[in-house]
């Protein structure tokens, strides 16, 4: 085996490409075809809310269902603006919800620009983390969203709607060569409309078993909402000094490395 087929053992990424002449050999350019072909469907499809929402009920949970200002997979790619905002009749539920139920932290579950990735890591991920938090904020009430077309900024609207001290959006990540299926996670502190990127802490890379674990990536995001809640704040502000307690943690949980 030569270096180039050692290297490739331990990266997705396209390196030691074979060539004929100046051209690229027939397998790794069929290998490329396939894979774009596989991202441009991962971010046209059209994600099925109402059979995932039967999937989370059938976990016990009671997910609030809303709606972006967009009703088309088509318009959502060509018009990002309209996936952070909320329909005023969603805004208007979440309000009532918050009336009748006080809500801590709100997880949001969007499609974003990868179906697959939600599809696949989504239910995954949230059972893995789903412990953590009743073991750790037993007092804390959280409200679950699902909200099909949604783009990560709309986690200010539904958090500020429901009153929320933290929002965490789970979306589809922007699909690659490499990867289609990739989880991202978005914390922000004292979500409300206006917020940028800079307020906002990301894991990202998540779908394993290429990516990042959901057992890491749960322990990573514990450390954050901990640390967000005692700080009262996020984005660059917070810093992310988990490494250390991820391993101590899963040490000690027996999860291994």
């Amino acid at each position: 085996m030569n270096l180039w087929e050692q290297l490739k053992e331990h990266t997705q990424a396209r390196i030691g490409l074979h060539r004929i002449g100046h051209s690229l050999s027939t397998e790794d350019l069929l290998d490329f075809q396939i894979a774009h072909a596989l991202a441009r469907d991962a971010v046209q499809e059209t994600w099925n809310v109402a059979d995932f929402e039967k999937k989370m009920k059938a976990l016990g949970e009671k997910p609030i269902r809303v709606e972006t200002a967009i009703s088309i997979r088509e318009q959502y790619l060509k018009f990002p603006t309209l996936g952070r905002v909320l329909t005023t009749s969603s805004r208007d539920k979440l309000i009532k919800y918050s009336k009748r139920h006080q809500v801590d932290i709100v997880f949001i579950i969007t499609d974003g620009l990868s179906v697959p990735a939600i599809n696949m890591h989504a239910i995954p991920f949230w059972k893995t983390l789903k412990p953590l938090l009743q073991s750790s904020f037993e007092k804390l009430k959280i409200a679950l969203v699902l909200a099909p077309y949604g783009r990560v900024a709309l986690s200010d609207g539904v958090g500020k709607a429901l009153g929320a001290k933290l929002s965490v959006i789970l979306v589809g990540e922007r699909p690659g060569l490499s990867s289609i299926n990739s989880l991202g996670i978005y914390l922000t502190y004292n979500p409300k409309p206006g917020n940028s990127d800079a307020n906002r802490n990301c894991i990202s890379n998540v779908h394993p078993p290429e990516g990042l674990s959901y057992a890491i990536a749960a322990e990573k995001l514990m450390f954050l909402i901990t640390e967000s809640l005692r700080l009262k704040l996020s984005g660059t502000q917070l810093k992310e000094e988990a490494c250390h307690l991820i391993a101590e943690t899963r040490l000690r949980r027996g999860l291994g490395m």
